[in-house]
Order: C-alpha cells, then sequence, then structure tokens
C-alpha cells in the first residue's frame, strides 16, 4: 500500500508565506508527476501546480509569481512554497501523485488527506 501525508497547512496572515509538503511512503517504484490541488467552500476542486519527473513545472494562472512546486525524489516528497498569500487561496490543499508499485505495473493516482491553509485579511 501507499500513504500520502501532508503538512505545513495553518492560519497566516495576508502577504504571509507558507510550506506545504507531501510526502509519500510504501510499496514505491517510481513517482511520475506529482501535483498539487485545492478546494474553496463551495467550490470545484482546481490544479494549483504539477511538476514532472524531470521537474518541469506549471502553476495556474491565479498563483504564478507567487507559488513555487518542487520535489525531491530520494525522499518521494512534494513541495509547495507559497509566498504572498491572499485571503482567496484559502482552501483545503491536496497533493496528487502517479504512482507505479513495480517496473511492469500499472500508474496509480494517489491522493493526500487535505489540509487546511487559511489566510486571513
Amino acid at each position: 500500500q501507499v500513504q500520502v501525508v501532508e503538512s505545513g497547512g495553518g492560519l497566516v496572515q495576508a502577504g504571509g508565506s507558507l510550506r506545504l509538503s507531501c510526502a509519500a511512503s510504501g510499496i514505491i517504484f517510481s513517482i511520475s508527476a506529482m501535483s498539487w490541488h485545492r478546494q474553496a467552500p463551495g467550490k470545484q476542486r482546481e490544479l494549483v501546480a504539477v511538476i514532472t519527473t524531470g521537474g518541469t513545472t506549471n502553476v495556474a494562472d491565479s498563483v504564478k509569481g507567487r507559488f513555487t512546486v518542487s520535489r525531491d525524489n530520494a525522499k518521494n516528497t512534494v513541495y509547495l512554497q507559497m509566498n504572498s498569500l491572499k485571503p482567496e487561496d484559502t482552501a483545503v490543499y491536496y497533493c496528487q501523485l502517479n504512482v507505479k508499485k513495480s517496473s511492469a505495473g500499472a500508474l496509480l493516482a494517489y491522493w493526500g488527506q487535505g489540509i487546511q491553509v487559511t489566510v486571513s485579511s
């Protein structure tokens, strides 16, 4: 089985910073794309940032220039550095990992449990 655990959320004032971490453990052969998503109350879940195995990144226009995604392949961990936070960034943040458990195995999507980020004005 694969476990995905997020950490680093909390309450911060507008203009502040937070760093989210998402670590995978268990039976893992490789992890391809890793991504962060968020869901605000009453809204659909949206993609915030994605990073490929090779380190290519893409972030949503709403967070461009403020959020940075990175990964540590040796630790099976993906990070989301969030700077200049705004109240509209308030949401539950989820990481999603595409995992292979063996070289011949299928690519499976795993989600973290979600972590709350609240930005006060």
